[in-house]
């Protein structure tokens, strides 16, 4: 029997998209399309073993975007009742005569949509009650309180889940959807120490909730990342190697991709301009693009046009390979779409056979970067600075932690300067990426 959220299955959510489409094209759109989604979830928070919030969400949305004259109007609702709809339709159609108009708008072309539906395996669903998640979090929390003695406080754990599903359809007569689920667990506490204080958290993000990191396991790693920050101490200033520990190591990939989005480069507003077919990176980087990975967080068989997607190679051995296009920005550079309206999905990072302590050791100076803080690019030229903390290295070792520094150097060097990529794959993102070794970034203390 098909699963309903919020009283709705997938068959209700493609009658009701039919009818609204049809609704349009009634009063006078020349195209449209509709995106339909709900989802249905709990979340609850304890700290100190007392639980603090206990929250049940029930979300309901539809957006609807009409075309007409190379115009376009966007409106959206979570009242799905008949005349809501009408109202919304109606005041749709009359936006069209107040915007301006784009010869770029428009649907994607038909040829570019799936001609079946595909199977997306991220639907999970667990029958879980309030008691039963609570217990969880206390549990993950007591693990970190109970970890060592240097643990003085927790700032809490939490877990939430949630089921969702969705449909998207659009006037050349396609339409699809599928049901998803996601589950998470997070634990933050306080590490103490001679008038030093420190805090550190850990989490786990998945599909199916037998794939969540064990509750215990969350609070011993957040414990132990607290208790490791405890008395940094000062260090040179100077240019090192840099570790990004693969719970921040994405933030090199997505500057690559934000250069590599259609938005930007029909903007003029990046740093890899022209770069297509040309090497932007490392030898050492190759990214595979996969969404039909089992249980992946951006699974999907379509992108939020409605184009079919498939299994790509972005970055091979450091050349770009595709921009991310989505129709509109695929017309506005005068090329097609890639099926990255919405985004990447799955973005699959290869990494070398070496562990992160393996690349450790072959450091003799060198940082091991474990929290950035501010959002320090320039999309323009490339120039990169962020505050950092994280671990010095010495000797292949990590020696004492270090906090209140700063990273700098140029993104387009630094992807140029990725030597390795260990193979403690972060899991809890679409970006499936171990941490990643710079040869060199200056760094400010």
């Amino acid at each position: 029997m098909e699963a309903k959220i919020l009283g709705y299955s997938q068959d209700d959510l493609k009658n009701l998209s039919i009818d609204i489409l049809n609704q349009s094209k009634k009063y006078g759109a020349e195209q449209a399309e509709l995106d339909i989604s709900l989802s249905s979830g709990k979340t609850i928070s304890v700290r100190n073993q007392e639980t603090e919030t206990i929250e049940s969400n029930n979300d309901k949305n539809l957006t609807l975007t009409l075309f007409k004259d190379k115009k376009r109007s966007i409106v959206s609702s979570s009242d799905f009742s008949k005349k809501t709809i009408e109202n919304l339709v109606e005041k749709s159609i009359s936006m069209l005569s107040s915007t301006e108009s784009d010869e770029h708008f428009g649907l994607a072309d038909k040829k570019f949509h799936p001609k079946c539906e595909k199977n997306v395996d991220i639907f999970y669903p667990q029958d879980l009650s309030f008691e039963e998640i609570i217990d969880l979090a206390k549990e993950a929390e007591i693990s970190a309180l109970d970890f060592d003695p240097l643990i003085s406080n927790s700032e809490g754990a939490s877990f939430s889940e949630s089921s969702s599903t969705f449909v998207y359809a659009n006037s050349n007569g396609f339409i699809g959807g599928f049901p998803g689920t996601r589950f998470s667990l997070s634990c933050s506490v306080i590490a103490g120490k001679d008038g030093s204080m420190q805090r550190s958290y850990d989490y786990s993000n998945a599909r199916d909730f037998k794939d969540l990191k064990d509750r215990a396991s969350v609070g011993i790693q957040a414990a132990r990342n607290a208790r490791d920050r405890l008395n940094p101490s000062k260090i040179k200033t100077g240019n090192y190697p840099v570790i990004f520990h693969n719970t921040i190591s994405d933030v090199l990939i997505s500057s690559l991709l934000s250069a590599i989005s259609g938005r930007n480069l029909y903007r003029q507003n990046s740093f890899l301009m022209e770069s297509l077919g040309k090497k932007i990176a490392s030898d050492k980087l190759n990214i595979i693009e996969d969404p039909f990975l089992s249980k992946g967080h951006a699974s999907t068989y379509f992108d939020d046009e409605g184009v079919e997607v498939f299994e790509n190679k972005l970055i091979n051995k450091g050349m770009l390979e595709h921009y991310l296009l989505s129709s509109y920005s695929g017309r506005k550079l005068n090329l097609k779409t890639t099926g990255n309206a919405g985004g990447t999905h799955n973005l699959i990072i290869d990494h070398h056979n070496i562990s992160l302590d393996d690349m450790i050791s072959q450091i003799e100076s060198g940082l091991l970067i474990t929290e950035l803080l501010g959002h320090g690019i320039n999309m323009v030229n490339g120039d990169f600075s962020r505050g950092a903390s994280g671990f010095y290295i010495k000797n292949g070792k990590v020696h004492h932690s270090v906090e209140e520094i700063s990273i700098a150097g140029n993104m387009k060097q630094i992807l140029l300067d990725i030597e390795m990529i260990a193979n403690d794959i972060n899991i809890n993102s679409s970006k499936y990426i171990g941490s990643v070794l710079i040869k060199n970034l200056s760094v400010g203390s």
